[in-house]
């Protein structure tokens, strides 16, 4: 929405008075801020967000603590200017704050919490020989991005700075332990650091102690657990904004100490709040630098599929996910190219050396782009598209290289190009999605969320395809995870009795009962099912693709990097 159209939104009292839930999620090239009504969290007061990109560095991707730092801050001022321009009213203080960041990689801090090596991403891939032996050791799926398979390689590499070691988090865990100075983290955080015992909604105890006798005397504590943060589960109370915490986030000094915290969560956790997933038989897919599916499970799954991770939703309810390094990444470099020829080509026309009009921003490149694709074949004309940057676990490749090939007869035609690169962002997630089916997991529904999925009806209209499965796509798809850890921030507020709104019972109920009744009772949603001919077509296509992995392979042996291997 607009700033004109949300500015009869009634949030000045609201703002004025604090009673408001703030969330603040870490993506993997935008920080977002998300501002919503404490008693009515499906009403967004306002927004804030600041631009940021990973950094390769020394054979890691990574972001400098720094640039967290002052990103937060520049996400943090935009959103009060914004409370301001639609308001009125500056915000000094919040009911509850909630922090999310992308999930897994490794943050080590010393005992004083000071990082003592390079924070490491969810991206990196170093990690094969630590995750192949832990999946060994607990007969469960490890995957490379965990935090604990980051730790065990460091210790099967003799890191230097293992001495030192005191604490390990995740990036949101870090943000939240700066602004509260506790060490905790929400159970669908953690659940991608260590594995988590669903009865028991914290980590694995049996499985810790199996770590423990494997790393004896290779740590500096008695136990991996001492390490770890704190488990907690949506609802419960995760610290107060303390005086340091307050001038973290805001510099200016107007922002007072004291307001609550929910679980800092990652963006998955996020991601199934903000799609009204977190039930049994309910999924979603969310759509940005990666690309993932959530599917909350009716029942355990039987035996260990590797192309499968076993996390929670924010409750602690176990969830089957797919995760693919690469999402939208390649798909966005390619709008920037077709953008690029716009402005070059309205430049020549203001020169008069050619035919021209106006320069297009980049919503209407997408929108130009998206809508072509729905012109395109089915299968997208024998063109494939691979759009991995950075190496990809479910199909085995260590390192990535962006493709676009095709054979002689294939038909190359914008729409048929297009559409190739929106299959491709689906293509892996569609051969994990493919163990899910095999093993009969049921879905009643499916969400789908990420700013892909702005153009109404494309994007959402593949995954159907991908996934042969109706997609939904509700009005907060653009907002995503900020807005998602706002609602659970408020849910905390309601559950902790900081807030006056008044459930039906005498409580919030549970994290569905409260996204139902709460929150989601008077949105719609977009459903999209698929259509016979996409979902033949995308057959086609990703057997085609699967097919052509050689190819990737192939292309990362004869094109090495000139740097170190990403």
């Amino acid at each position: 929405m607009t700033d004109d159209e949300t500015a009869a939104v009634p949030g000045d009292a609201a703002i004025a008075s604090g009673r408001t839930a703030l969330g603040i999620e870490l993506g993997s090239t935008r920080i977002k801020a998300c501002l919503v009504d404490a008693d009515d969290p499906s009403l967004v007061l306002a927004v804030g967000s600041h631009a940021w990109e990973n950094e390769f560095v020394d054979r890691t991707w990574t972001y400098s603590l720094d640039a967290v730092r002052t990103g937060l801050q520049a996400a943090y001022a935009d959103l009060v200017s914004n409370a301001e321009r639609r308001h009125g009213v500056r915000p000094t203080t919040y009911g509850t704050i909630g922090v999310s960041a992308m999930m897994h990689g490794y943050l080590a801090l010393d005992a004083d919490g000071t990082a003592i090596a390079p924070f490491r991403t969810w991206r990196n891939t170093s990690t094969g020989r630590a995750a192949a032996e832990l999946t060994e050791l607990f007969g469960v799926n490890i995957p490379l991005r965990w935090s604990i398979a980051h730790l065990h390689q460091a210790v099967l590499d003799g890191e230097p700075h293992l001495p030192r070691l005191d604490a390990l988090t995740t990036l949101a865990g870090y943000v939240h332990r700066q602004l509260t100075g506790r060490h905790v983290l929400g159970v669908g955080d953690a659940s991608g650091m260590f594995p988590i015992d669903p009865a028991t909604k914290t980590y694995d105890s049996d499985l810790v102690a199996r770590y423990d006798t494997e790393t004896a005397s290779r740590l500096p504590v008695g136990s991996v657990a001492e390490l770890l943060p704190e488990v907690l589960v949506a609802g419960e109370r995760a610290g107060e904004l303390t005086a340091e915490g307050a001038s973290f986030l805001d510099p200016t000094g107007a922002l007072q100490p004291g307001a609550v915290f929910a679980p800092p969560e990652g963006d998955a956790g996020t991601g199934m709040v903000a799609t009204d997933s977190v039930a049994p038989r309910t999924g979603n897919v969310s759509a940005g630098t990666s690309i993932f599916a959530m599917v909350v499970l009716e029942n355990p799954i039987a035996g260990l599929h590797r192309e499968l991770d076993l996390v929670t939703t924010p409750a602690g309810d176990q969830v089957a996910m797919v995760h693919c390094n690469n999402g939208a990444s390649e798909l966005a470099a390619w709008a920037s190219l077709f953008a690029r020829f716009s402005a070059a080509a309205a430049g020549a026309a203001a020169a008069g050396t050619a035919a021209g009009g106006t320069p297009l921003d980049a919503d209407a490149v997408y929108d130009i782009l998206f809508r072509e694709a729905l012109d395109g074949d089915s299968d997208a004309g024998g063109v494939l598209a691979y759009n991995t940057l950075a190496g990809e676990p479910i199909p085995g490749l260590a390192e990535g290289r962006p493709l676009v090939v095709r054979t002689p007869d294939g038909r190359l035609t914008l729409g048929n190009f297009m559409r190739a690169q929106l299959y491709g962002v689906f293509g892996t997630l569609a051969l994990g999605m493919r163990v899910l089916a095999e093993e009969g997991v049921a879905l009643d529904r499916m969400f789908a969320h990420g700013g892909m999925f702005r153009t109404e009806g494309v994007a959402q209209r593949f995954l159907a395809a991908a996934l042969d499965t109706p997609v939904s796509v509700s009005e907060t798809a653009s907002e995503g995870g900020a807005w998602g850890i706002a609602v659970l921030a408020a849910y905390t507020g309601a559950a902790a009795g900081t807030t006056d709104a008044e459930p039906t019972a005498s409580s919030p109920g549970d994290l569905d009962t409260y996204l139902r009744t709460r929150v989601f009772r008077t949105f719609t949603f977009d459903t999209v099912r698929p259509h016979p001919d996409d979902v033949a077509g995308f057959a086609a296509y990703l057997d085609r693709f699967h097919a052509g992995l050689a190819i990737e392979r192939a292309a990362v042996d004869a094109l090495p990097l000139e740097g170190p291997a990403a």
